[in-house]
């Protein structure tokens, strides 16, 4: 190793490009066979330096995210659903709602896919640049709850309101009480012109009647539902498709939830 080179990784370290650190070798040694001019060695460094940056930032969004699973569009099997609308979800995955400050909303019957697509179009949106937040609606509301009782509210409000994308899983489950009612009604409210990814068993005529107050359904939903790109999943369930197989390839009979 010449002085140059000590000095120039003494350099790397201390302004902390450990990109360039990393694939200082390799460079070097293309630029000693010639293969790169003075300008070309830098400009390859600065991508590797900006590859880097862009790899670690990336994977930070994707901790951030908190997914339940690292679920894709291209692993998703639409061939083991034909009835779902693939051309539509597919569309979806160009993210011009995401753009425009629109939400999406997948429902249908427990099993064909929701979860999985919602973490997807969320991963595409991180693959963008997007912040993203999924979590299931009834901890959403648990922790909004708990900013109640201890004077956080405002604090927890915010921190969902943050990502780019938020995702709330099996929305609409069971009955509201009017403060969980009233914690939604702000959360959708203080999020507008920001992308909502929900995911219900229940068609989203039938979120009314789990709301207390009627004047609050009404105001919520429709800042939600018009806003929102519908997309009905139907078919059978996609879960005994991910079963894990046993020694003799045979489907596990455990039971799937």
């Amino acid at each position: 190793m010449s002085f140059l080179d000590a000095g120039l990784r003494e350099a790397l370290r201390t302004l902390k490009l450990s990109g360039m650190l990393e694939t200082l070798d390799a460079r070097l040694a293309q630029a000693h066979g010639g293969e790169f001019g003075h300008l070309e060695f830098l400009q390859v460094l600065c991508h590797d330096e900006i590859t880097r940056r862009e790899s670690v930032a990336f994977q930070r969004r994707l901790s951030r995210a908190r997914f339940e699973q690292q679920s894709t569009l291209e692993e998703f099997d639409f061939a083991a659903s034909p009835k779902l609308p693939a051309a539509q979800i597919r569309d979806l995955a160009a993210l011009r709602w995401l753009h425009a400050g629109e939400s999406v909303i997948l429902f249908g019957p427990v099993g064909v896919g929701k979860t999985h697509i919602a973490q997807a179009l969320g991963h595409l949106a991180i693959r963008q640049g997007a912040g993203v937040r999924f979590a299931k609606t009834s901890r959403v509301l648990a922790e909004l709850a708990g900013g109640h009782a201890d004077r956080t509210w405002d604090k927890r409000l915010a921190e969902l309101l943050r990502p780019d994308v938020l995702i709330l899983d099996d929305f609409a489950m069971r009955q509201l009480t009017a403060t969980q009612a009233d914690d939604l009604y702000e959360l959708v409210s203080e999020r507008r012109g920001r992308s909502l990814i929900v995911t219900s068993n229940r068609a989203p005529s039938d979120w009314y009647p789990l709301f207390p107050n009627p004047v609050v359904a009404e105001s919520l939903l429709d800042r939600l539902i018009n806003t929102s790109h519908q997309v009905i999943m139907n078919g059978p369930s996609y879960r005994p498709n991910k079963r894990p197989q046993n020694g003799a390839g045979k489907t596990s009979a455990t039971p799937i939830s």
